[in-house]
């Protein structure tokens, strides 16, 4: 895979340099040519035509992936997953669009915030993050790797290298749109008036932005997440508030719905492609981010829209507290764990501050993308940093979690109708009884990683949500899988409680990991449900070595942010001496 990479790169960077020296043409006649039709300079419009076609490959290859892991389980290697293909792919040709717009532009300074690399070449800031950000992702792989080789193979998106994959993928967008907002300020064609065909192109660039801000809770999509589900509403709040209040400020009445129908268009089809008779793996839903676009919509009918941070903070709060209650009746309709009433009040405690923090950020997005002045820098760092670490803290509050000492579960199987092998019902009594609730975030039987195909019952995921017989007594609503490869097990999360019992985990000879045996009738305590769930995991390192590790990754994430927001800032300060009239033609079309 690397030679493979290697190669191909260097016909890239081969192609890039006979451009630089003039001694190709075809490629500039290309990009000049879609530039015509966009009106947009060609070091705009060529990168972006691609960065179309990779991030869609991307996403699908990333959907894909998360549902080949929860349907059959780890990979045998690097190339035995298909999906892996289409995400190297992807990532590889994002980086590679980005460095399009740094090679192309010849004869020119594309732009006034351009970044001087030589004497005579200029780069735009736009591309400078989009290939930033996939380089970001593409080291990923390669650390995945030895992150695997070190810690073993934590079958979960929430690892950190997997975090890398995704993130520099999701956070490419924003690089996008500075760059189109660089092309809109540098027209081949000023004369030209904006149609609405650009319109909905930057619309589908804020849907595109939502999308991959999203990607991070794709676990709770399929209804196999491995952490509180607390954390399902502070993401979703994050990702609606800084793409749908960018969008709305910078686009204009109406926009918010364009960029949410696109989102689940696009989600939609990948979701029919992965879960349906193309590649029949576990199906998944998403969020719909209706209820926070109306609110959004609503809230910029206000004479206070002006005040473009201050409403943005606005936005958030009704975002993180009216959005939220509409987006639960979608939850609770479509998702695998709806959320309980219980969770609110932590609920509100996280997605109240992440809702104001994600509204500034947007907020201040538009700004730049309007050609409005930001606040002066230090208080815009301020905000920066502030809106991070508010994330983070409630991040860190969502993993906090208990495991009950001495907590156990007689569990009583009883034989359902063969399904490519054994499928029982349960009968499950806990001590103590009153372990869990009247209304927990769930108590379940989780069985997965039983092998993709519509042969296998639920195409390798099975969850079925226990019905309560009565204090501390729970029977199962319908039969699970105990054969084959396997991993059955009880959950439970009740508040900060997340726990999980083995029924049946097949024997893992790769691992050295012996059967567990779904006897007729056993008793077993309750783990941390990391142990089960992440089966493959390796513990036996000192602890300083994932903290290092861990602390290695958060460190390239704070730089991509820092880069975005150095970005954004850069273009904002060499654009503002523009006059009023270009200010107006980047106005959005009614």
């Amino acid at each position: 895979m690397t030679g493979s990479a290697g190669v191909i790169a260097l016909i890239l960077l081969w192609v890039g340099y006979l451009h630089r020296t003039r001694r190709i043409t075809w490629l500039q006649r290309i990009a000049d040519r879609l530039g015509r039709v966009f009106n947009r300079p060609g070091w705009v419009a060529l990168p972006l035509a691609m960065f179309l076609a990779t991030i869609l490959t991307a996403l699908l290859g990333f959907i894909w992936d998360v549902s080949l892991h929860i349907g059959n389980g780890r990979d045998e290697g690097p190339l035995a997953n298909p999906a892996h293909y289409f995400i190297l792919a992807g990532l590889f040709f994002l980086f590679t669009a980005g460095m399009a717009a740094i090679v192309l532009p010849l004869d020119e300074k594309p732009g006034r915030a351009a970044v001087r690399i030589t004497r005579t070449w200029y780069a735009p800031v736009g591309g400078i993050l989009v290939a930033g950000a996939g380089l970001y992702a593409l080291i990923g792989f390669p650390l995945d790797d030895v992150w695997h080789r070190i810690f073993g193979q934590d079958v979960t998106l929430w690892g950190p290298t997997h975090l890398m994959l995704i993130g520099g993928a999701g956070f490419s967008l924003i690089g996008v749109l500075l760059l189109e907002f660089e092309g809109l300020r540098n027209r081949p064609s000023p004369e030209r008036p904006e149609t609405r065909r650009m319109w909905l192109l930057r619309a589908c660039a804020f849907g595109g932005l939502l999308i991959g801000l999203s990607v991070f809770q794709v676990e709770y999509d399929f209804g196999v997440e491995q952490f509180r589900l607390v954390l399902q509403p502070m993401l979703i709040v994050t990702a609606a508030t800084i793409a749908l209040v960018a969008a709305r400020l910078t686009l204009g009445a109406g926009s918010t719905l364009v960029v949410v129908g696109f989102a689940a268009a696009v989600r939609a089809v990948v979701a029919v492609l992965v879960g349906g008779p193309i590649i029949d793996a576990p199906r998944n839903v998403f969020p719909l981010y209706l209820g926070v676009a109306v609110v959004v919509e609503l809230l910029a009918l206000l004479p206070l829209v002006r005040r473009r941070i201050l409403w943005g903070a606005i936005c958030g709060l009704a975002a993180a507290t009216i959005g939220l209650w509409l987006e639960s009746l979608w939850i609770a309709v479509m998702f695998v764990d709806p959320w309980p009433s219980s969770m609110w009040p932590e609920l509100l405690a996280m997605s109240i501050p992440t809702g104001i923090a994600g509204g500034v950020v947007g907020a201040m997005l538009a700004v730049v993308l309007r050609g409005e002045p930001l606040p002066r820098p230090a208080i815009r760092r301020t905000l920066v940093a502030v809106s991070v670490a508010v994330v983070a803290a409630a991040t860190a509050n969502g993993l906090m979690i208990d495991v009950p000492a001495g907590a156990r579960a007689a569990v009583e199987l009883r034989d359902a109708p063969e399904q490519g092998g054994r499928m029982v019902y349960a009968d499950i009594r806990l001590t103590p009884a009153d372990l869990v609730g009247t209304d927990p975030e769930w108590i379940q039987i989780l069985a997965w990683q039983g092998g993709v195909g519509s042969e296998s019952p639920g195409r390798g995921l099975v969850v079925d949500r226990l019905r309560r017989a009565g204090e501390g007594h729970y029977v199962s609503t319908k039969p699970v899988p105990v054969h084959g490869s396997w991993k059955t097990l009880l959950r439970i999360q009740d508040g900060r409680t997340l726990t999980a019992l083995p029924i049946f985990m097949a024997a893992d000879p790769g691992i050295g990991a012996a059967e567990v045996p779904a006897l007729d009738s056993f008793t077993r305590p309750f783990v941390a449900e990391i142990t089960v769930l992440q089966r493959e995991r390796s513990f036996d390192h000192p602890a300083w070595l994932f903290a290092a590790a861990s602390l290695f990754v958060l460190a390239c994430s704070l730089v991509l942010i820092a880069a975005l927001s150095w970005g954004a800032a850069r273009i904002n300060d060499r654009y503002l001496d523009e006059s009023r009239t270009g200010q107006e033609e980047q106005a959005p079309v009614p």
